[in-house]
């Protein structure tokens, strides 16, 4: 193989054969391929772009360049789901026991926070005795036997990813659409899912800041699932302002009981639900998205859910009294209020800023090596829409810190107020 060659035929816009993308992804892997030309190739692929062929085949090299997991030992469809982040994303702590509840089975390995976007990992260990780290035996013993496990994700699943992210952040080449479908379907199928729903966000608090870059993505996402044989169904959902009303690791485990027992925000409820029930239909657990809408509300009212919540925690070792009791969990030392400063209505609420003043007091990583507070946080009191009077509560700091100016003044700032009442569609689009 001539890795020049390979790049020149990038650069002119040619597409590359499967041949060569294993090639490629072989050679750097096994250190072979310096770096200063996979930087080359990756700027080609920035300019140019890859057909979904090309994207399907990246996608699969980097799935065989490590370990895939096994889930066949598990009895019946199993269905993952992705969440491109976003501020306040509290869905999968939901959607597992919510699916699970239906007789789904969700194995699922999921990954810590970075930067304002929260890691499901993070906020179960938010639960005293939870522990993610199971062997693969028991990992499939307790979704056999539950419908339900979740497990940190492995460092083993994809290593050719991780190596080229690393180059791409570096090299200006990570908000290249064709590299982020390849990176985040790899790991998804690398997992061993038969059926994929990915929940691609788009606006202020996502990484997809415009509505036409997140439809390309989840297109391409979906188009190489469907390649490599596994069932892939895409929502665009809003990121404009953030899900829900709790921002930080315990604060958004609260959330999830108080949704899994029917009483969560109406977006957080609306969208979990959604997602939710399009994983039901991948596992023919109903015949129809309304079928399976059915059944996942009525399991939020008749406490399958939650009870279904309660088996997993109890499960991998977590003190399941929190879902009865949850000043359990990691509380700050301090609140404090952000008052709104005039009367109106509430048009804007800055989702990025948000999540930055959590990710300030300690509940999101600013780097991989970040030790992150799982009792502080920010509680939305507000919402897009909503009128609010001069001094009323907009959100609540929970804080261990009592100098934090500069977070007050943040979040004063992240809301907006006029005369004019606004609303937004949460759901935006689904692609099949």
């Amino acid at each position: 193989m001539q890795m020049y060659s390979i790049i020149e035929k990038k650069r002119e816009g040619l597409e590359l054969t499967t041949e060569e993308i294993n090639d490629v992804i072989h050679g750097y892997t096994n250190g072979t391929i310096p770096d200063y030309q996979i930087s080359a190739l990756l700027m080609a692929i920035y300019f140019q772009g890859m057909t979904i062929e090309e994207s399907a085949a990246l996608t699969m090299a980097m799935v065989h360049s490590g370990k895939t997991i096994d889930l066949s030992a598990i009895e019946g469809i199993k269905v993952d789901k992705h969440s491109t982040g976003g501020v306040g994303d509290t869905t999968t702590l939901i959607l597992g026991p919510l699916v699970a509840s239906a007789g789904v089975a969700v194995a699922k390995m999921s990954g810590r926070g970075l930067g304002h976007t929260g890691g499901t990992i993070d906020k179960l260990e938010s639960i005293k005795g939870f522990h993610v780290e199971i062997s693969n035996e028991k990992f499939i013993e307790l979704v056999n036997k539950n419908h339900l496990a979740i497990v940190g994700q492995s460092d083993e699943l994809a290593p050719a990813d991780k190596l080229l992210y690393s180059l791409r952040d570096v090299t200006a080449t990570v908000d290249s659409i064709p590299l982020i479908a390849s990176s985040i379907m790899s790991k998804k199928i690398a997992s061993g899912a038969d059926g994929i729903v990915l929940d691609v966000k788009t606006g202020a608090g996502a990484f997809m800041k415009s509505k036409e870059e997140a439809r390309i993505l989840a297109k391409n996402m979906v188009a190489i699932g469907e390649m490599v044989g596994k069932r892939t169904v895409a929502i665009l959902s809003n990121m404009e302002h953030p899900l829900g009303f709790a921002i930080g690791n315990a604060l958004e485990i609260k959330e999830a009981i108080d949704t899994l027992k029917g009483k969560g925000p109406k977006d957080l409820t609306e969208l979990s639900l959604e997602l939710g029930s399009h994983m039901v239909v991948l596992a023919e657990r109903a015949k129809d998205f309304q079928e399976a809408k059915a059944l996942l509300t009525k399991n939020m009212y008749n406490g399958k859910a939650i009870q279904s919540f309660k088996t997993f925690i109890n499960a991998q070792g977590g003190d399941e009294r929190i879902v009865d009791a949850p000043a359990l969990l990691p509380n700050a030392k301090h609140t404090f209020s952000i008052s709104a400063e005039k009367t109106g209505y509430i048009s804007k609420v800055v989702a990025d800023q948000i999540g930055k003043a959590a990710m300030l007091l300690g509940a999101g990583r600013q780097t991989k090596d970040s030790i992150i507070n799982l009792a502080v946080g920010v509680k939305l009191h507000k919402k897009l829409g909503d009128y609010v009077q001069a001094g009323e509560t907009l959100c609540t700091i929970h804080s261990d810190d009592t100098n934090i100016s500069a977070i007050k003044r943040l979040l004063v700032n992240s809301f907006k107020i006029d005369h004019t009442k606004r609303s937004e569609p949460l759901i935006l689009e689904t692609i099949t």
